[in-house]
């Protein structure tokens, strides 16, 4: 017989969030009351996107040393991007299969594809192979990033999945920081951004033993029980689609045009101050250290506070911000640009929070994953989509400064989509947010 799921939930949910609003939530940073299973599932989850984060900040920060290696011409840049993005796509063919065989062993097969994909973008010989490697990476790394959200908010209570979902967005952007690092000698480090790249394959190696100890999902074990647990890859798609329209298509809507507004301008501010503000590849790497470190703590308060103040409330006053600071940072040429940066850095981290929190927790365990695959795949498509509008904007308006300021309606309209249909998800466990369909009522509709 299965485990029964098992969660820790505080004696009383509303008298919990009480104590943290009587003290000013933001500042109480005590640690959740985890058992030495949670702690673990918590450790180890958030190295999953550690390193995707890595390899996208390698690509934003190299990107002008990439292009001149390849010969890639100024105005195929979104292009280029844009079929990157598109990898993220292929994580909607592996993530399901955590809703068949388990959370903790899709975790290592897809630690094993992206390893090897990423070794192959460091002797890419030219655009069209470093564009294939790279979109095959982010397949992997896609997958692997929405499997371990998914196992975490399994396991924690209730009253802190949004810590929990926080601290796990915070410490796997701490990948930037990494980048940073490494990009501010990219003069000397052997064989320039390959070898960047290429380093990408060490701390891998050694992430593979760890997750070996990572338990299976409880939540996961127990619907052997149930009935429900799918045979097939289709089946919680469809599964997904016939229970819960709404929620998926808001949750999509959003998931789109958020990165069709913010991808672009994250991807092009080293290339900007490089080009505008004369900066070094070494002022840049300061910022990205410094200045990172305050801006990924918007994860961190926006995951504590939305424990309290509710997902959506919070959600929608990041995603307005956002888009503002976004308007002064590219519009700056003092040096106020570092403020500016540091703010839209926070932002976009809270906002991403909320929505890796909302894709979560508003549908059933036994479509979990799937559902994260299908918004992983809006995430891309999106991001996407923003790059190949900047190319055409770029030949427009003549600078791509220029061209990812006007895309910032798409992250408005988030906003608005946000405010108009989001439920509300604090303080609920899984169970009662989103409800499993009877076994016979699923097996039918599959």
């Amino acid at each position: 017989m299965s485990t029964p799921v098992e969660t820790r939930v505080p004696p009383s949910t509303d008298d919990y969030a009480a104590t943290h609003r009587a003290r000013l939530p933001f500042l109480a940073r005590q640690f959740p009351p985890f058992n030495r299973r949670q702690w673990r599932v918590f450790g180890i989850s958030t190295t999953a996107g550690f390193f995707d984060t890595y390899d996208g900040a390698l690509l934003s920060l190299a990107l002008k040393q990439i292009q001149k290696s390849l010969a890639i011409a100024e105005g195929s840049l979104g292009g280029l991007l844009s079929v990157v993005r598109l990898g993220y796509l292929g994580a909607i063919l592996i993530a399901p299969l955590a809703d068949v065989i388990g959370r903790r062993r899709l975790l290592l097969y897809t630690i094993i594809g992206y390893t090897l994909f990423t070794g192959l973008t460091a002797i890419a010989p030219n655009q069209r192979s470093f564009m294939g490697a790279q979109f095959l990476a982010r397949a992997f790394s896609g997958a692997e990033a929405t499997v371990s959200l998914v196992i975490l908010a399994e396991e924690v209570s209730a009253a802190d999945r949004g810590w929990a979902l926080g601290m796990q967005t915070a410490l796997a952007t701490s990948g930037y920081g990494l980048a940073a690092i490494v990009f501010g000698f990219i003069a000397v480090v052997p064989f320039g951004w390959r070898g960047l790249y290429a380093l990408a394959l060490l701390p891998l190696a050694l992430i593979v033993p760890l997750r070996r100890i990572l338990p299976e999902s409880r939540r996961f074990e127990a619907e052997a029980e149930t009935g429900l647990r799918p045979r097939n890859v289709i089946q919680p798609i469809v599964r997904l689609f016939r229970a819960y329209p709404g929620r998926l298509s808001a949750l999509f809507a959003v998931w789109f045009l958020y990165p069709m507004g913010v991808a672009s301008a994250g991807m092009f501010v080293p290339k900007y101050l490089q080009e505008v503000h004369r900066w070094t590849p070494g002022r840049i790497s300061s910022l990205y250290i410094c200045g990172g470190a305050i801006g990924i703590m918007g994860s961190i308060i926006a995951g504590r506070v939305s424990d309290v103040a509710g997902r959506r409330r919070v959600g929608i006053a990041f995603m307005v911000a956002g888009p503002l600071l976004e308007l002064a940072l590219y519009g700056s040429r003092t040096n106020l640009v570092v403020l500016f940066w540091i703010g839209w850095v926070f932002c976009d981290q809270a906002a991403a929070m909320i929505l890796n929190a909302y894709g979560a927790e508003v549908f059933p365990t036994s479509q979990r994953s799937s559902a994260g695959s299908v918004l992983a795949m809006a995430r891309s498509g999106g991001a996407a989509m923003g790059l190949l509008l900047e190319g055409v904007l770029y030949r427009r308006v003549g600078n791509h400064w220029t061209a990812v300021r006007l895309l910032l309606v798409f992250w408005f309209a988030a906003a608005l989509v946000m405010a108009l249909s989001f439920p509300e998800t604090a303080g609920e466990e899984l169970e009662a947010i989103a409800p499993e369909a009877s076994a016979s009522r699923s097996r039918g509709s599959a």
